[in-house]
């Protein structure tokens, strides 16, 4: 497929974009590759190189002619994977935890049965936040790199799903079973 009007003209006032692509085309299936090897799943892999390629253009004005373009490329695809499988994990990890809280026989220090209620009666963005914070151990800034709001919206929605929690927490402890075992 030859090159469209806006490509060649961009190719032809940077030259670097003529050898980003070329590379790209002669040498995808060995990139998908490496990062199949490292991210285990080919899908995954080809987006990584895809990605990767595209970081390589927006950010061609850091290339430094006297290295190779081809390492620069590797570093980058394999960056990325690595990067791929960070996130993997991460997400693999943090469904264990919530799968942990459904079942309270996963662990002893399983939270009582109302909390765990409330908790799942959060709504999903208090909810999600709750978890990163009190299960991840993220701190506000983290959790709003990850979620793509504001620390101060993450602070507000932790205080109120804590009020909510502290709400149902203080219900429970009225009730006349638990008067009874505080005597």
């Amino acid at each position: 497929m030859p090159p469209s009007p806006l490509t060649a003209r961009a190719a032809s006032l940077d030259p670097l974009l003529d050898r980003i692509e070329e590379l790209y085309s002669t040498d995808f299936a060995r990139f998908v590759r490496v990062a199949a090897a490292i991210t285990g799943d080919v899908e995954s892999a080809r987006d990584v190189v895809q990605d990767a390629f595209a970081n390589l253009i927006v950010h061609r004005a850091e290339y430094r002619e006297e290295s190779p373009l081809g390492g620069w490329a590797w570093r980058a695809v394999v960056n990325a994977a690595y990067s791929e499988r960070r996130a993997r994990s991460y997400a693999g990890r943090a469904v264990a935890r919530l799968e942990s809280l459904r079942r309270p026989e996963a662990t002893d220090e399983a939270p009582d049965a109302e909390l765990r209620e409330a908790i799942r009666n959060l709504p999903e963005r208090q909810r999600t936040m709750v978890f990163l914070r009190y299960y991840a151990d993220l701190d506000y800034t983290a959790i709003a790199e990850a979620l793509s709001v504001s620390p101060g919206t993450v602070g507000a929605a932790l205080n109120a799903a804590r009020a909510t929690l502290r709400s149902v927490s203080t219900a429970v402890a009225e009730t006349p079973a638990a008067a009874a075992e505080e005597r």
